[in-house]
């Protein structure tokens, strides 16, 4: 059976934290889908299809990555791809409480997809979306945060 993980997040902007996971990651699973859920609550810096081509240059090398949006619960995009993980990043305790939260409702929803976690890089515990969205709204720097030989500028 192939292993297929689901990394599911909004990934505005995509980050060298997500990044680090996904290639932490790729000895684990055989195929590993970067799913952009669509979230009406946040104010996007980046369209989906901004995202999807920043995601996908960033992986341009391995054919076993790929990048999808989908609407709706994550458990049910699983079902739809036929993915048996969910892939997620953990900086903080806070974030654990918050993960463990949601895997363990997905666990009752959808029992036989499997929720793994990996502790981001210990350089990459400060660094998230929103705080790198803030930097470049305000025309900041943030090419220290962003995946290597990504220019920010050709997907706003």
């Amino acid at each position: 059976m192939i292993r297929i993980a689901v990394f599911p997040g909004s990934f505005d902007p995509f980050t060298i934290g997500h990044e680090s996971i996904v290639r932490r990651a790729e000895s684990l699973f055989d195929k590993i889908i970067i799913a952009i859920g669509r979230n009406s609550g946040k104010n996007s810096l980046l369209s989906i299809e901004n995202r999807i081509k920043l995601i996908g240059d960033v992986f341009i090398d391995n054919d076993n990555i790929s990048v999808r949006s989908y609407n709706g619960l994550t458990v049910d995009f699983c079902k739809e791809v036929n993915a048996q993980y969910l892939l997620r990043g953990l900086r903080t305790a806070a974030d654990f409480e918050y993960e463990r939260a949601i895997s363990q409702v997905n666990k009752v929803m959808k029992p036989d997809v499997e929720s793994v976690f990996l502790l981001t890089l210990p350089e990459h515990t400060p660094i998230n979306s929103t705080i790198i969205r803030d930097i470049l709204f305000h025309k900041g720097d943030a090419r220290k945060f962003l995946p290597q030989g990504i220019d920010i500028k050709n997907y706003l």
